[in-house]
C-alpha cells in the first residue's frame, strides 16, 4: 500500500469511530431527555404516552388522599386537572395549593399520571419559568372562556 492509501484508510477509520461514538452519545442523550408538560398539554394529548416526562403545576386544594406511603393528588394549571399517583415519601414542602413538578408516565388509559419522583418548590417566591408561564397562559385562557 502506498502511503497515500494508508493515510486515506486511517482517515476513513477515524471518521467511522467518531461517527459511532457520536451516535452512541446522541442515543444515550435522547433516552435520558425528559420534557416538561402542563396539565393542559397532557389533557390535549401533547404528552408522550409511553415515555417519561415531567408535569408541573399547582396541587389542587382538597385533592390529596394518603393511604400509607401511596398518595393520590391532582395537579392543575387552573384550566385543566391531571390526577397523579405516587408511592413514596413526599418532600416536606409538598402542600395543597403549592407548586409541584412530578416525573413519571401516563397509565395505559392516558388519564392518570404515575409519578416516580415528586419535587416541591423550595422557596415561597420561586417557580420554574416553564410552570409560571403555563399557569399564566392557562389563567388567560380560562378568563377568555368565561368572558365569551
Amino acid at each position: 500500500m502506498k502511503p497515500r492509501h494508508k493515510r486515506f484508510a486511517l482517515i476513513v477509520g477515524a471518521l467511522a469511530v467518531l461517527g459511532t461514538a457520536a451516535a452512541l452519545v446522541l442515543s444515550a442523550f435522547e433516552e435520558n431527555l425528559v420534557f416538561f408538560f402542563t396539565p393542559s398539554q397532557v389533557v390535549s394529548g401533547e404528552a408522550p404516552k409511553n415515555r417519561a416526562f415531567r408535569i408541573g403545576g399547582m396541587v389542587k386544594e382538597g385533592s390529596v388522599q394518603r393511604d400509607g406511603v401511596s398518595v393520590r393528588f391532582v395537579v392543575t394549571d387552573t384550566a385543566n386537572d391531571v390526577p397523579v399517583t405516587y408511592t413514596g415519601i413526599l418532600p416536606d414542602l409538598f402542600r395543597e395549593g403549592k407548586g409541584v413538578v412530578a416525573q413519571g408516565k401516563l397509565d395505559d388509559g392516558g388519564k392518570t399520571f404515575n409519578a416516580s419522583e415528586v419535587l416541591a418548590k423550595h422557596d415561597e417566591n420561586y417557580m420554574p419559568p416553564e410552570a409560571q408561564h403555563a399557569l399564566d397562559k392557562a389563567e388567560i385562557e380560562k378568563t377568555s372562556k368565561t368572558l365569551k
